[in-house]
């Protein structure tokens, strides 16, 4: 279990679109839940089936090393990543991006802010 200290650590250096190189380390359903990526730090990564292929025979399989960009970090102690690799990326993702984080290319090397600050600690 990591530390709220070790979290806080972590996050302070988290910037929204970092790109970090992790290793897929589970795939417990594809093309429902989304993928658990180990990016050597003490809180794994994943990637919200949201942003991956709608086929789950086109996501990354366990052991794929791959990079990944920040997406998001919450309260949950763990990385929101999104793929960099477009074949691992749902195909519309501009159009997503466009509906439901249309602020996103304004945050790309802003840091990813407290939960706390934002009401989510």
């Amino acid at each position: 279990m990591v530390t709220d200290a070790e979290w806080a650590s972590v996050r302070r250096g988290l910037r929204f679109g970092q790109v970090v190189e992790g290793t897929v380390v589970k795939v417990p359903r594809p093309g429902v839940i989304g993928i658990f990526v180990d990016i050597g730090l003490c809180v794994g990564g994943f990637v919200d089936v949201a942003l991956l292929p709608d086929r789950g025979e086109d996501w990354p399989v366990e052991g794929t090393v791959a990079d990944f960009e920040i997406w998001w970090a919450d309260d949950r102690r763990q990385i929101r990543l999104k793929p960099c690799d477009s074949r691992y990326l749902r195909d519309d993702f501009t159009d997503f991006v466009a509906r439901f984080r249309p602020d996103w290319p304004s945050r790309i090397g802003q840091p990813v802010p407290d939960p706390e600050l934002l009401g989510e600690g």
